[in-house]
């Protein structure tokens, strides 16, 4: 009897084997997705080389190949860094032949050999989900049964707001700021330090209350940036959360002449007017009175706020690393003293409660809806965006991950974490600014009236609302003549007008206000 059940249970054993065995051989059968099956998940980024994809390999790829034997990973990039580096120059002058990167992605994701995955600048999103060319990412995120409980609101609300309220895409990291301030500077001069949610016009009032001293011995309330110095970008920066445009979506009609304008305008010359800001020429007297000294130079000299130049700065998440690198060297420094430092959320404006603090999406992700191997594509998406790959990222990077659960202070320092996270980002402008930007290259060429106008409204010489009108009327002329030479450079009395060099981001801010 005993050996009649050992039989039995060979037998049953063999037919268990030998069904296991025919799955593995159907899964693995043409058309089949087995996990024993090499399979290339092709990766695209709008701007590499096939020689410079490492950074991207070590931060995203290498440890999932390490736990996924059979995927191996192919990173295709939209523009070529090299075939840029040496492109000829423009003979007649204006732009040279730049290629458009909304089409040049567009084709990454509909060629013959489509991407996979796609990682995307925030400022084509919606643009590439209202052309129907990434796959919507809630089916999946409910089917995997996906947690995205803990997920930082200000992210999710960001990437819907540019998908129609859907998620096309995730990243695993952001970035935002927040208003830096220094605990010694409040506590000298009595002044109850900044909180969470203020105005721009509560700051204001706090940097006219700490600010105090003369000359190259003056400590200034407010730098809207840690350089200091520039209060016509510092305007785009205060406007950033109105909106506020130089030009139409056509390019074609000066915006400026406004009340959120003037408002802009007004406010950020008058930090300058009362010194609660250091111009230029504050700046350069501070190093005239260093190199006269005994102190010499020191690495700390050109930041205002780690200097204890001014009371309070916006500054981004990574800010934080270069502060503690200067207190925690501070014995090192000739002529520095550390002190205590804290964040709050970035000055908001009374017509837009919530809305600010300069988020940026490093990694976006999306599935190309063209995609040949979205399963792994999701897999990939899922894993990156993970709490146990947030959690061994929360060590390492310079950004905030986009887990709430392990976004702390590093190295057991004590501020306000939360200051970055609690913002609402500024919902995304036009679909057809990229493609404005390459149409018309010498667009700049109309901003630079109102960098010369600004200064002579700082020094009195004209109102805001004339200097705001003379810049509509000469960027007009700009605009005009660009409708018939749109890639050429405008003369303006039979000389180049001398544009200030902007990079690709900074002229994305300049043209939306931010």
């Amino acid at each position: 009897m005993n050996k009649g059940k050992a039989v039995r249970k060979w037998v049953a054993i063999i037919m268990t084997l030998t069904m296991v065995i025919a799955l593995l051989s159907a899964c693995s059968g043409s058309g089949g997705n087995s996990e024993a099956e090499k399979r290339v998940l092709r990766i695209g980024v709008l701007y590499g080389s096939g020689d410079n994809d490492q950074y991207f390999r070590q931060q995203y790829t290498d440890m999932y190949e390490m736990t996924h034997k059979n995927i191996e990973f192919e990173i295709v990039n939209a523009i070529d860094w090299n075939e840029q580096r040496y492109e000829t120059p423009n003979p007649e002058g204006g732009a040279s032949n730049q290629p458009d990167p909304y089409v040049k992605m567009k084709e990454m994701l509909t060629g013959k050999n489509p991407v996979d995955v796609v990682v995307i600048d925030y400022s084509m999103l919606r643009r590439l989900t209202q052309d129907n060319l990434l796959k919507q990412l809630d089916p999946l995120i409910q089917k995997a049964k996906f947690d995205l409980s803990d997920y930082v609101p200000t992210v999710i609300d960001g990437i819907k707001a540019a998908g129609d309220d859907n998620l096309y895409a995730l990243t695993p990291t952001f970035s935002a700021s927040a208003l830096y301030y220094n605990k010694k500077i409040f506590a000298d001069a009595g002044v109850e330090p900044p909180t969470d949610n203020m105005t721009w016009d509560d700051v204001i009032a706090k940097a006219r209350l700490v600010a105090n001293g003369t000359g190259a011995d003056r400590k200034f309330g407010l730098s809207i940036n840690r350089w200091g110095g520039d209060g016509f970008y510092d305007a785009q920066t205060f406007g950033s959360a109105l909106q506020l445009k130089m030009w139409d979506d056509k390019g074609e009609k000066m915006l400026v002449n406004s009340g959120d304008w003037e408002m802009a305008w007004s406010t950020v010359a008058g930090l300058y007017k009362e010194k609660l800001s250091p111009s230029q020429e504050d700046m350069q007297k501070m190093n005239e009175k260093q190199m006269s000294g005994d102190i010499g130079y020191n690495p700390v000299s050109g930041d205002l706020f780690i200097s204890g130049k001014v009371a309070m700065t916006i500054g981004e998440y990574g800010y934080i690393n270069e502060i503690n690198s200067a207190m925690n060297n501070a014995s090192k420094i000739k002529g520095f003293e550390s002190f205590e430092w804290d964040v709050v959320t970035p000055p908001t404006h009374a017509t837009k409660p919530g809305i600010g603090g300069n988020i940026y999406y490093s990694q976006l992700m999306g599935i190309n809806q063209n995609a040949q191997n979205p399963d792994d594509a999701w897999k990939f998406i899922e894993f990156t965006n993970s709490k146990e790959w947030a959690e061994l990222k929360a060590r390492s990077t310079s950004e905030l991950v986009s887990r709430k659960e392990f976004i702390k202070p590093k190295n057991g320092a004590n501020y306000n974490i939360n200051a970055f996270t609690t913002l609402k980002p500024v919902p995304p402008t036009s679909n057809d600014a990229e493609a404005l930007y390459r149409t018309k290259p010498n667009i700049w060429e109309a901003q630079q009236p109102g960098y010369e106008l600004f200064q002579q409204v700082v020094k009195g010489d004209k109102t805001v609302k004339e200097a705001l009108q003379e810049w509509e009327t000469k960027g007009n002329a700009v605009l005009e003549k660009m409708k018939n030479n749109p890639t050429g450079g405008v003369t303006d009395g039979g000389g180049t007008i001398d544009v200030k060099p902007l990079n690709e981001e900074e002229a994305l801010k300049a043209a939306a206000g931010g």
